[in-house]
């Protein structure tokens, strides 16, 4: 059995959870409603504050779906209880980051800015101190599209490795490199 798989999903008091006939899985609460199709040999039952899943067979196919679709139902119950947030930040002189509403304005040293929507479904903000890096934060209840607007912002221009310049995650560590050695 996967680890993972088998492991109930608990289910917190405010957060409602169904399984409609073709196995979709719509998880409501606080924050807001999520959903999810789930394959249909993976039985989801809930059974008062907990969601289990079980696999028919141990084809590789299933095993692997087992676990997969148990960690997405366990973060959409998280994301609709408390929500995810990913701060990125800007490192370079010159770079700048600012937001009217869920359009936001990126200065990156290119000849032009960058007008990057954000889906409505997150929230963005920027904040600016003087000798500081520039942050932008991304909050709302869908970790996988969170951390997919993430990495696009962080693909306009990754971090480099010799200066560490450009748009990396808070916290993420850059591989420096030593740059050209000095002539003989």
């Amino acid at each position: 059995m996967s680890r993972i798989g088998k492991k109930p999903v608990t289910v917190l008091s405010g957060v409602n959870i169904t399984v409609s006939a073709d196995n979709v899985i719509t998880v409501k609460g606080p924050k807001g409603e999520l959903k999810q199709a789930i394959d249909r040999d993976i039985k989801v039952t809930v059974e008062g504050s907990e969601v289990l899943f079980n696999r028919p067979t141990d084809q590789i196919r299933h095993r692997a779906m087992h676990g997969l679709y148990r960690a997405l139902v366990a973060n959409m119950v998280k994301g609709v209880t408390e929500g995810y947030t990913k701060k990125l930040e800007l490192v370079g002189v010159g770079y700048k980051a600012s937001n009217q509403g869920n359009l936001l304005d990126l200065s990156l040293g290119y000849s032009h800015n960058i007008l990057f929507e954000i889906p409505k479904e997150l929230k963005v903000a920027t904040q600016q101190e003087k000798g500081e890096n520039p942050k932008i934060t991304l909050e709302g209840i869908d970790k996988q599209l969170i951390g997919q607007v993430a990495a696009k912002l962080r693909s306009l221009r990754k971090p480099e490795p010799y200066k560490g310049k450009g748009v990396k995650y808070v916290g993420e560590v850059i591989r420096r490199k030593a740059g050209k050695a000095a002539g003989k």
